[in-house]
């Protein structure tokens, strides 16, 4: 038959990426370790100190132009980046996590 319509059949499950106005947690890699005097500068990040020495940012970017701002804060501290990832919401990238979190207490 010809003129048959198909109706697209909709999904009960969430939309998985990100629309334009939510923003996207990022997992910055830095080689060393960050104190935690830098947890103000960082503002909504979680700083992750691990085990291997590496310090983990991790926190939602509005857009394009605060995650530059970031790597540019970055780069003023000198430490080597090591990656800039998207995390998927649910998804863990630090299976398991290792490390303690920094809470934004002053180091003694």
């Amino acid at each position: 038959m010809t003129g048959h319509k198909r109706y697209k059949v909709m999904s009960n499950e969430l939309e998985p990426k990100p629309t334009p106005s939510q923003p996207v947690i990022y997992q910055i890699r830095l080689k060393g370790h960050l104190g935690s005097q830098w947890t103000d500068w960082f503002e909504g990040l979680t700083i992750t100190l691990e085990e291997d020495g590496d310090t983990l940012l991790t926190g939602p970017v509005i857009d394009q132009a605060a995650l530059h701002g970031l790597l540019k804060k970055v780069r003023d501290l000198g430490m080597p980046l090591v990656s800039v990832n998207p995390v998927e919401p649910g998804v863990s990238n630090t299976l398991p996590l290792r490390g303690l979190r920094v809470t934004g207490q002053a180091d003694a």
